[in-house]
């Protein structure tokens, strides 16, 4: 497989993932893929970046007092 290919396969596999997600038809397996996808190029946010991990953060069930880790 060429490059070309191989960014082509990257591209359908992201786009895949995203319409599964969006449509919310992804399930647990599928989010566990597109997780580590997006670890695997480099792709990580902490809550000072992203709102909607803060408000993510905001509701599990974590010590108020706790320091919360960076994701990535």
């Amino acid at each position: 497989m060429d490059k070309k290919e191989l960014g082509k396969l990257h591209e359908a596999l992201s786009m895949l993932l995203m319409e599964r997600i969006v449509s919310g038809e992804a399930g647990s397996g599928e989010l566990s893929v597109a997780r580590q996808f997006l670890k695997d190029n480099g792709i990580d946010a902490n809550i000072n970046q992203s709102e909607p991990l803060l408000n993510l953060a905001k509701v599990l069930p974590f010590d108020p007092e706790a320091e919360i880790p960076n994701v990535g």
